[in-house]
């Protein structure tokens, strides 16, 4: 077995899946889908062949032909207890001589770990909800599939849900109509599946895509218009939706503006999906349909930073893949480096300082976390057996904006920016490594070797000596700020008075972690920080806070727990609790035992494992 990546057990001697027909049928009250995937290869294909599986319970495999031919197939370590932490279970089929196109039916398990169900008294609406969220490696727990992005896949998709809901994915709606027996090539049966109460929702993704970006939605789901090729949608009724209208209102020309630095945007459409509060990221750049967390409407538009940074995805992540997540800077640091060049025209050279402030300072403290495993500081990390949740950090995308940003100092914007589209429009639709690029860079920017350690900043370890901190009036001011606070001094009001959300965060985050109690409390009170709307102020004050022992803030910290189940926010508060001894350890126990149903399965397993870490 020749493995192309150490999450998959796909075969590199082997053809990899091109093309998939997907049915769902989607079981609310049983948090199941019974589907059928109808996988063609890339190729013809006898004997074994190997799929990436988790959780899944196949029912049947058969030939494409007519009629069919049964194919024997077994699933490895099928019991979920049984099966690899890791990569799940693999899918093992012998299929007959040259074999190109066959047929699968399978349900997914309540504990898929790339979807939540939401009941209706979870929902804005009070419907039943479900998404997915198939970033790193969770896209075999929906379908069996190669699961890595080496193995770029173009789909369709039927999803049947009851009449009062609607679906919505990252591929083109193509209709929402009865259902028929034909559509479902077995996923359950006619009578169900053509079942009165129920539609089907038509989606058809003709762009190549790494099986992470597949992406679905359904609920009661309502949208807005915000220009000719964007729009908005959310679950949570006219309130939200209106919200986050405002909020997103400059998307298009967002997207004029990433078109006229890295080149034609190749995804037709541009919409958002804002989802409920356990969306356990910030953004996922699903192609076509953005997934936003609610936190980033923060009534001021700064939230379309994070949709500057998923638009960015567009060109460096969706078009052009990291080959696996060893090579994820790829995607992450190049799409760094492009949202703060869309965030320089949109919002200014300022803002964009700002940005990359927050960043450094997020990249020095990550150097803290992995302190004890270096490895993981690296642009190009060992990752066999190291599942990428575990390990999913900053350094990917703050450390390879740093070494594109060294290379842009290096041979000047212009040439930069001649490199960066010659580079997209080479690879576009293609999954490549970090060797590629190398070559790539060196081939196209003669001589670069020479002049920047390419090793060090991809191999080495650690912050490399010619990265740099951001250099700008307003970046200086707010440090000069921070390392005041040590002495008593707060900033005044006249210092403060045209700060938004980002230079709180960057404030806060410059502030000594050894305050006393006396200090934060002052701040608070002149600031009403533990009380903000911008979840990234609140989260920040109060982690400042939590190791102070101010038990006055442990009611903002269980509402922010309970209230929303984005990772950004869950691991800081968790891990500022559980590091402390007694009461803030038991609360943090407490409160995850309390609100563990809400989070989706990934946050889910990373609050588990900070709370293991700590006993």
């Amino acid at each position: 077995m020749a493995p192309v990546d150490p999450h998959s057990y796909t075969d590199g001697d082997h053809p990899v899946t091109a093309k998939a027909a997907l049915a769902f049928y989607l079981d609310f009250a049983a948090s199941t889908i019974h589907a059928s995937a109808l996988l063609t290869l890339s190729a013809p294909h006898s004997g074994d062949l190997l799929l990436d599986t988790r959780s899944l319970t196949v029912h049947s495999a058969s030939t494409a032909s007519d009629p069919p031919d049964t194919i024997p197939f077994s699933l490895a370590d099928a019991d979920a207890d049984a099966a690899d932490p890791v990569l799940g279970s693999a899918l093992t089929l012998t299929l007959p001589p040259d074999t190109t196109t066959f047929l699968l039916t399978f349900s997914t398990s309540p504990s898929a770990s790339a979807l939540q169900w939401l009941s209706p008294p979870q929902t804005a609406s009070s419907l039943p909800f479900v998404f997915s969220q198939c970033q790193s490696i969770h896209a075999r727990s929906v379908f069996p599939c190669h699961d890595t992005p080496a193995a770029r896949i173009t789909f369709s998709l039927l999803i049947n849900v009851p009449t009062q809901l609607s679906a919505v994915a990252a591929a083109r709606h193509v209709s929402r109509r009865d259902p028929l027996p034909s559509d479902h090539r077995g996923a359950c049966d006619d009578a169900l599946w053509c079942a009165p109460g129920r539609i089907v929702e038509e989606f058809e993704m003709e762009q190549s895509v790494p099986p992470y970006l597949f992406a679905f939605a359904a609920g009661g789901i309502g949208f807005r218009d915000l220009g000719p090729r964007t729009r908005v949608y959310a679950e949570g009724g006219d309130k939200v939706l209106d919200e986050a209208a405002r909020e997103f209102s400059g998307v298009e020309e967002m997207v004029k503006v990433g078109e006229s630095l890295f080149g034609p945007y190749e995804w037709e459409r541009f919409d958002l999906l804002v989802l409920p509060p356990s969306f356990p990221y910030g953004g996922m750049e699903n192609p076509r349909m953005v997934f936003l967390t609610p936190t980033v409407i923060k009534g001021d538009t700064a939230g379309a930073q994070v949709v500057a940074h998923e638009l960015a995805h567009s060109w460096t992540g969706n078009l052009i893949t990291n080959k696996t997540n060893e090579d994820f800077w790829l995607n992450e640091g190049f799409t760094t480096y492009a949202e703060r060049r869309i965030v320089e025209v949109v919002q200014g050279e300022e803002r964009a300082a700002l940005n990359m402030g927050i960043g450094w300072r997020g990249l020095n403290r990550m150097m803290e976390r992995f302190k004890d495993n270096m490895e993981f500081t690296k642009l190009k990390p060992k990752m066999a057996g190291i599942d990428p949740d575990d390990v999913y950090s900053e350094v990917p995308y703050e450390k390879g904006f740093q070494f594109l940003w060294r290379i842009e100092r290096q041979i000047g914007r212009p040439a930069f920016d001649e490199f960066l589209k010659n580079y997209i429009s080479t690879f576009k639709f293609k999954s490549i490594d970090t060797e590629t690029f190398l070559e790539f860079l060196k081939t196209n920017v003669p001589g670069i070797e020479n002049q920047i350690d390419l090793q060090l900043w991809v191999e080495g370890t650690g912050i490399p000596p010619d990265a740099m901190e951001p250099d700008s009036a307003i970046y200086k001011k707010i440090c000069s700020l921070a390392a005041e606070f040590k002495s008593g001094k707060l900033p005044s009001e006249d210092e403060v008075a045209d700060w938004s959300g980002q230079e709180w965060e960057l404030y806060l985050e410059n502030l000594p972690t050894d305050v006393e109690a006396s200090q934060v409390t002052a701040l608070d009170q002149r600031y009403k920080l533990s009380e903000s709307r911008d979840y990234e102020v609140k989260v920040a004050f109060l982690q400042l806070a939590i190791p102070t022992g101010c038990r006055c803030y442990f009611n903002e910290v269980e509402k922010c727990l309970k209230q929303v189940g984005r990772m950004k926010y869950l691991r800081p508060l968790y891990s500022s609790l559980a590091r402390c001894s007694g009461e803030e350890k038991m609360l943090a126990h407490r409160i995850f035992s309390e609100a563990h149903e809400f989070y989706h399965p990934i946050a889910r397993s990373v609050a588990e494992s900070i709370l293991s870490k700590h006993g």
